[in-house]
């Protein structure tokens, strides 16, 4: 019994973290699609871009002198920043930096403010972006155009990249380009089963208004999916955006996103499989239920292992906090540490709930 527990939790472990993935990669090699961008400018929708921001003044106006910039005819484009409750003066930025439009709004939380910004747009497509995120010049044209080759997506994410031009530990990156090769293959065979919240847009009428503390990057996909819609990457749409420098920081930042994250999966509808077709129950199986679940696995695999393996992986945790920056090492803690911030926002959450309000991550801006 002890034995067959062990493998079925090292089993689940190891199907989630290499062998979905390879599945992918053998299922669906063809994951580079090629969206043809509308014929003229007279076929492309009208576009509201989106900035929820919270204590922005340092970004702000990069961010809309970079949306101002994009290649799409003006007339067709309306920036909106919709102000959460900033104190800071971000507002002021904003209007001075040319935003068509700026809400203040009393602090209700990023998708409190979106909401709002989407209520008072009439554009055909509600397009989103962070505040610290710069698209590239043609990102909004590519974003848009997979609308207008097929009426059945709903839901469009584009594709980020993380920097760290000043150094430092954090192995996101590396984590981020195994996440592009999964989401890929999974919009080529159906729907993506999570976005990002740098580039990515929607359908005015497929939009839906959720629970403020639940994040669009994770609720959006499978909820749109299940009214009926596709939701897809367009990997020619590119955006950067600064990731947290240290390692540490990234835990810490992923203990927040999980604790919002865990609001989806127990009260959200993400461990309902109704209305979802097969393919796509899958892929939310192996992508996400067993990701979130996979800190319960470790320590099944760890209490049930036979005593030498035991060893072996307690050595194993120890040397990944050894004092060096040896990509190895950093890569062993980064897991783990991303481990530990899954069940540790589980238990943000279930001690005291999840607030709709946030702040950026230190480091990032």
């Amino acid at each position: 019994m002890r034995r067959g527990i062990f493998w079925t939790a090292a089993g689940l472990l190891g199907w989630a973290q290499v062998g979905y993935g390879a599945a992918l990669a053998a299922i669906e090699r063809d994951a580079d699609p090629r969206w043809p961008d509308p014929a003229s400018d007279d076929d492309l929708p009208t576009v509201a871009l989106i900035v929820a921001a919270h204590a922005e003044r340092d970004v702000i106006a990069a961010k809309v002198a970079n949306a101002l910039a994009l290649d799409y005819p003006r007339a067709k484009l309306e920036v909106v920043v919709a102000c959460d409750g900033s104190t800071d003066g971000t507002q002021d930025a904003a209007r001075a930096a040319g935003a068509d439009v700026v809400l203040d709004l009393p602090r209700g939380g990023k998708v409190a403010a979106q909401d709002a910004a989407v209520r008072r747009s009439t554009a055909d497509v509600v397009a989103f972006s962070d505040a610290n995120a710069l698209w590239e010049n043609d990102a909004l044209r590519k974003l848009v155009a997979p609308f207008a080759t097929d009426t059945r997506i709903g839901y469009v994410c584009g594709r980020v990249s993380f920097i760290n031009p000043d150094g430092g530990t954090n192995q996101e990156g590396v984590y981020w380009r195994y996440e592009m090769f999964l989401r890929a293959r999974e919009s080529a065979l159906h729907s993506v089963t999570a976005g990002n919240g740098a580039i990515y847009a929607t359908r005015r009428d497929a939009y839906v208004e959720v629970d403020p503390v639940m994040g669009h990057d994770l609720k959006f996909p499978f909820t749109l999916v299940r009214a009926g819609w596709r939701c897809v990457e367009q990997p020619q749409a590119h955006a950067t955006e600064r990731m947290v420098p240290d390692v540490e920081g990234e835990a810490a930042r992923k203990r927040r996103m999980m604790s919002h994250a865990w609001a989806i999966v127990l009260h959200g509808g993400l461990l309902d499989p109704r209305g979802w077709p097969a393919k796509y129950t899958m892929m939310i199986a192996s992508h996400r239920w067993l990701r979130y679940f996979g800190p319960a696995l470790h320590v099944i695999a760890l209490l049930t292992a036979p005593k030498w393996l035991r060893r072996a992986q307690l050595l194993g945790l120890a040397a990944a906090f050894a004092p060096t920056r040896a990509k190895p090492v950093l890569l062993a803690k980064y897991y783990i540490l991303t481990q530990g911030s899954i069940a540790l926002g589980l238990y943000d959450h279930l001690r005291e709930g999840t607030p709709a309000g946030w702040s950026p991550p230190e480091g990032t801006r």
